[in-house]
C-alpha cells in the first residue's frame, strides 16, 4: 500500500487542496488519513480507483 502526500495527490488529480477538501466533505473523493499531528495522506489505490471511475463515466 502506498500513501500519497498532498504534493503527489495534486500531481495526480490537478485540483486545489481546497477543492479536494470540499469533495471529501461531500463524500465524493477518498478520505484522507491522519498520519501525524501535521501530516495527512491518501491511499493511492483509492485515488486511482476514483480516477478510473471518472474515466469510465465519460
Amino acid at each position: 500500500m502506498r500513501i500519497l502526500s498532498k504534493r503527489q495527490l495534486k500531481e495526480l488529480v490537478l485540483y486545489s487542496p481546497q477543492h479536494v477538501a470540499r469533495l471529501e466533505k461531500a463524500g465524493e473523493f477518498p478520505k484522507r488519513i491522519q498520519l501525524g499531528p501535521n501530516r495527512v495522506g491518501w491511499v493511492e489505490a483509492e485515488v486511482l480507483e476514483w480516477l478510473q471511475t471518472r474515466l469510465d463515466d465519460r
